[in-house]
């Protein structure tokens, strides 16, 4: 199978998204196979949905149109252009997927196919219904790919190499079982942003975006806010205000309201506005319905802090801070060749044939 072939077919498969990624479903005319699949995935989402709570249908066509927006010929194109297509002999690659936001394990299966290789994927028990659905598909546009796409829920076997995501706990699992094995190994990271006071109106409600989307679930929320001494936090706030819906939604004021008690109880300080709560503490991660926050003294000195602690964080969002920052608003909107933990998974897996 060639690679053009092989991108023409997730192309087709981004076209076969476009009808789920609005509001309104849409089924489109001239989608490949449509009569055998559309109604079987709209079936899926909704299965996807009553399985996690998280997974709210604005989450789900979020993450739809994300990759909508990435499965274009021009954009596959661009992001395979840098790299010479050698794979002759495939190998089999074992994905350990996450679950924390809908089809998060995409990037990695995407890359394996693409670069040639076969695919044995191990789904999060929170996420097991989208992929597998969309793997049929693209074993119907591209037969070819049958016999190199495999789920499995039992203990994987017979691999060549591995690309894992979990916690820092099963990461250091990971990292001993698969010892012998050519990986990629990815544990717990955060994002954070650097204010400096000087955002307008808009940078703040993109940035609410970074932090709520996906309820923070995601490696790419912001979890942590910069701060130069004397911030007034009445502008963050007003830019906050317009995601205060997101406290109807019952899973989300269940954390909201248990993380609230227990700051209260423990007598910790912090600044709440009835559906959000920052706290100052050191930490990276936190809690649902809460941003941490740190006062620096000095950007150059905090440049040299964040690029100590890089291999806690996935994306620094700012303005003008950092060469590799990301621009307000845009967190949750990677780029094919945005890779997660800045490792290329395409120059891995092309290494491993």
């Amino acid at each position: 199978m060639q690679l053009q072939q092989r991108i023409s077919a997730f192309v087709k498969l981004g076209d076969f998204l476009s009808q789920f990624s609005n509001e309104v479903i849409q089924k489109k005319e001239n989608v490949e196979h449509n009569a055998l699949f559309f109604d079987g995935f709209k079936h899926q989402l909704k299965l996807a949905e009553e399985h996690n709570g998280w997974f709210t249908p604005e989450n789900i066509r979020f993450a739809i149109k994300s990759w909508v927006d990435a499965l274009t010929h021009d954009n596959l194109t661009k992001w395979l252009a840098p790299y010479t297509m050698n794979v002759t002999k495939p190998k089999q690659v074992a994905i350990i997927m996450a679950g924390n936001i809908p089809l998060v394990g995409f990037h990695d299966f995407l890359s394996v196919l693409i670069t040639g290789h076969k695919v044995l994927v191990k789904q999060s028990s929170n996420d097991k219904h989208l992929l597998p659905y969309l793997a049929k598909y693209l074993e119907y546009v591209a037969p070819e790919f049958k016999g190199s796409i495999h789920f499995t829920e039992a203990k994987i076997e017979n691999f060549d190499a591995v690309i894992a995501t979990g916690s820092n706990n099963t990461a250091r699992y990971f990292e001993y079982y698969f010892k012998g094995k050519p990986s990629i190994i990815r544990n717990n990271r955060n994002s954070v942003a650097v204010l400096t006071g000087q955002e307008t109106e808009a940078d703040l409600k993109n940035l609410a975006e970074d932090i709520f989307r996906y309820y923070g679930l995601g490696c790419r929320n912001v979890s942590k806010l910069f701060l130069p001494k004397g911030y007034n936090f009445d502008a963050f706030f007003n830019g906050m205000y317009h995601w205060h819906p997101i406290i109807d939604k019952a899973k989300y004021a269940n954390n909201y309201d248990y993380n609230k008690a227990v700051y209260l109880m423990s007598e910790f300080d912090m600044l709440e506005n009835g559906f959000l709560m920052i706290k100052e503490d050191p930490s990276y991660a936190s809690p649902i319905a809460t941003v941490f926050y740190e006062y620096y003294d000095d950007l150059s000195q905090l440049k040299d802090k964040l690029e100590a602690d890089k291999s806690q964080i996935q994306c620094i969002v700012s303005n003008g801070f950092t060469e590799n920052e990301i621009a307000f608003g845009a967190t949750q909107k990677p780029q094919l060749w945005d890779y997660a933990d800045s490792i290329d998974s395409v120059e891995f897996l092309l290494a491993i044939s």
